[in-house]
């Protein structure tokens, strides 16, 4: 291998064994997600569909998509006569783009959490494609409880009338409540869209409500808590399946990465099993553990809690930046994100709070009480308090729980 690859690849390997990794979107595949990642279905074009190729040579490939399919509506219990699945979409990222380019016409609203409250760039924030292409109508949380306000939610979208009604984000901790989506999109006139990216692992391991009772699309990314690789999903009622179909190939995007597909097969096999389920069941009680200690250490966390695999710290309620708090305990070998928090008084750059999660180092063994030593470290660090010894028992328990390999 290149020399200076092959370097960078030690560093980061020693980097990540050094760590204690607390991005919320974060992960480790297993030894059998990377091995069909770096498969001879890396080289393998497949423009098109199974059985409607452009490229000769793809009766294999067929195979492969039609078995990622049929694993994703097992995993989560859909049925082939209601449901269809893509798994062609790269990333998270254009996977909502193509529904949305499939299903709502230019200009029209979207309606969606806001970035600043806890939802996703690409559900309609003015920085995205999405925000520049249709019209963002925002809904946040409840300022007390700093949840979300269905009645609240409900109002907006009976004056708005978006096309559609977006459920889901990326630093929102407690879970949704579907049905009630459901019954608003209805009144309102809306397509319901969810977007599990975050908490698909969770709906799999049955430790959080599933989407698809209620859902007409749903979105996710394969890594995060279903921990396989950096790709995703579009599933789609049928009526709605073939314009999605469209939007993906040619619409957005060429030929499928194939090796991306056969690891998506890889982590949704794996995410069928108890073992998984039991791995679910574990991310959600290491979260509530973390969240609980660093309340009982005097740090304010948004919501009062967490549902799910992830929740929000507000530092600036303790005289601490955002952005400090993240670069601080980087230093450390505590790896996290700056984050908004709802009714931010700071910028995004240098918010009022950090996000936790908890897939990454459940994923390497840890368990609640160890969760509670790193909610004592995170004390340590920000409060500067024995710093340099902090960061010695951060190293040591790092290595306690190696990165299997």
């Amino acid at each position: 291998m290149d020399k200076e690859v092959r370097k960078l690849i030690r560093e980061e390997t020693q980097r990540r064994d050094d760590s204690i990794n607390l991005i919320a979107s974060e992960n480790y595949a297993s030894k059998d997600v990377r091995e069909a990642l770096g498969s001879v279905f890396l080289d393998k074009y497949a423009e098109g569909y199974p059985a409607e190729r452009y490229y000769a040579g793809n009766g294999v490939i067929d195979a492969l998509e039609k078995l990622a399919i049929q694993r994703a509506r097992k995993l989560f219990s859909v049925s082939s006569g209601e449901w269809d699945v893509n798994v062609q979409p790269y990333s998270g990222s254009p996977a909502n783009l193509a529904v949305l380019h499939a299903l709502i016409p230019r200009g029209e609203k979207i309606m969606a959490m806001s970035l600043a409250m806890g939802g996703h760039l690409t559900h309609g924030h003015k920085a995205s494609v999405t925000g520049k292409i249709w019209e963002q109508v925002p809904y946040g949380v409840d300022r007390l409880r700093e949840e979300i306000d269905y009645g609240e939610l409900l109002h907006i979208a009976l004056v708005a009338r978006p096309k559609c009604i977006i459920a889901g984000g990326s630093a929102y901790a407690r879970k949704i409540d579907f049905k009630r989506m459901r019954t608003i999109a209805d009144e309102a006139g809306s397509i319901l869209f969810v977007d599990m990216s975050h908490f698909a692992g969770l709906v799999a391991g049955k430790m959080y409500p599933s989407p698809f009772p209620y859902a007409d699309v749903v979105t996710t990314t394969t890594h995060k808590t279903l921990r396989g690789p950096r790709a995703a999903m579009i599933f789609s009622k049928k009526n709605y399946s073939p314009a999605i179909n469209k939007a993906v190939f040619p619409g957005i995007q060429g030929g499928p990465h194939m090796n991306q597909v056969a690891a998506i097969a890889v982590a949704l096999h794996e995410a069928g099993t108890p073992a998984f389920r039991k791995y679910a069941s574990r991310v959600i009680e290491n979260a509530k553990a973390l969240a609980n200690e660093l309340e009982r250490l005097g740090w304010r966390i948004v919501s009062n809690g967490t549902d799910t695999h992830l929740f929000l710290v507000d530092v600036a309620h303790r005289g601490i930046s955002g952005g400090v708090a993240s670069r601080e305990l980087e230093k450390a070998g505590i790896i996290l994100n700056k984050n908004m928090i709802p009714f931010d008084a700071r910028t995004p750059g240098d918010p009022s709070g950090i996000r936790i999660g908890t897939p990454a180092m459940t994923t390497r063994g840890m368990g609640m009480r160890e969760m509670r030593y790193i909610a004592g470290y995170i004390h340590a660090i920000l409060l500067k308090k024995n710093v340099a010894e902090t960061k010695k028992m951060i190293k040591i328990l790092a290595k306690k729980f190696p990165i299997a390999r």
